[in-house]
């Protein structure tokens, strides 16, 4: 419907009586081109904040017109603590304007970019490959993949495909970061949940949060790590090439929570307390509007190898396990 065309008919509507529902739909069918936003999976309460940030009735002008507009439930089918979600998360965003629809492609001819919020890692090699086929740029939320291989993949389709994607936790942007000179850092220690789930590799499930916090404040360059696991707690410890050493420790009981303390030459410095959706929706949106990510390719995958490194070395019973050694693996398939 053209600009004229709409206005001559909400001028209609409004003369005759159509209720503020209809108009309220046309107002999402009003999107500028390419700020139309689809979701694929409900399964995650990521895709209701999303949702509820973008389509507020006066949303932050920093998010620059973007909004969801339509999305694909699905979502695992088999995570018990994600299928329970689906029904009450779809009808939650439907009161906002979203139009549910039956499979990815119907999706993908609705929208102009996606949020890949599928909470079941497993599915998303699958479900990212049908979005950069159709050439859209897109949002994978945590875990990448459940499995390095697979992100591995997820990577590669990309190069081919050239659609630059971007993955990160919102744990990258936790409290205490800002204004740090990450050239100082010597060292840090991080913190998070670390719940397990039968159908993902440990650290992928959960512990990825604070992971990717402690490579927010490392960067790349972690050589090996040595694991400690209890029921109740992971202890790993990573050793990067400039001798700098980094740890990360999972817990599983006690009250949870996110943080860390960063060592660097200037004294040491407090992470936390967990800054909320808000600061990655809006590199989210940056991303969508010029194509460029703000965490490298290799920087995600790098997270990836030291987790799986991690099992590894669990594996093994603590032994010391390198990264080349996993990516090895990968690259033999």
């Amino acid at each position: 419907m053209s600009n004229l065309n709409r206005r001559k008919f909400i001028r209609t509507a409004v003369a005759t009586g159509v209720g503020i529902s209809i108009l309220d739909t046309l107002s999402f069918a009003g999107v500028a081109d390419g700020k139309r936003v689809g979701i694929i999976g409900l399964d995650t309460s990521h895709s209701t904040a999303f949702v509820k940030a973008l389509n507020a009735a006066t949303p932050d002008p920093v998010y620059d017109g973007y909004k969801v507009v339509a999305a694909y439930p699905y979502g695992s089918r088999d995570i018990e603590s994600s299928t329970k979600r689906i029904p009450s998360y779809t009808e939650e965003v439907k009161k906002q304007g979203v139009e549910i629809v039956g499979s990815i492609k119907e999706l993908l001819s609705k929208v102009d970019v996606v949020l890949l919020e599928t909470n079941d890692g497993r599915l998303h090699l699958e479900q990212a490959l049908e979005v950069l086929k159709a050439g859209k740029r897109v949002f994978i939320d945590k875990p990448v993949a459940a499995s390095l291989s697979d992100a591995v993949a997820i990577y590669d389709a990309a190069k081919k495909y050239n659609i630059p994607i971007f993955s990160a936790s919102s744990l990258r942007y936790i409290k205490g970061l800002e204004g740090m000179d990450k050239s100082k850092v010597l060292g840090a220690d991080t913190f998070s949940p670390a719940s397990l789930e039968k159908t993902h590799p440990d650290l992928f499930w959960y512990g990825v949060h604070g992971v990717e916090t402690l490579y927010t404040v490392m960067g790349t360059g972690c050589k090996s790590v040595t694991r400690v696991s209890t029921p109740t707690t992971d202890i790993v410890v990573g050793v990067w090439a400039d001798g700098r050493t980094g740890t990360f420790r999972g817990t599983r009981s006690g009250k949870g929570g996110y943080g860390g303390t960063v060592f660097t030459q200037d004294g040491n410095k407090t992470l936390g307390p967990y800054a909320g959706y808000e600061p990655l929706l809006v590199d989210i949106i940056k991303y969508f509007k010029t194509g460029q990510v703000p965490v490298t390719p290799e920087e995600t995958i790098e997270i990836f190898a030291f987790m799986e490194a991690a099992d590894e070395s669990k594996r093994q019973g603590g032994k010391n396990v390198t990264l080349e050694s996993v990516m090895a693996k990968v690259k033999k398939k």
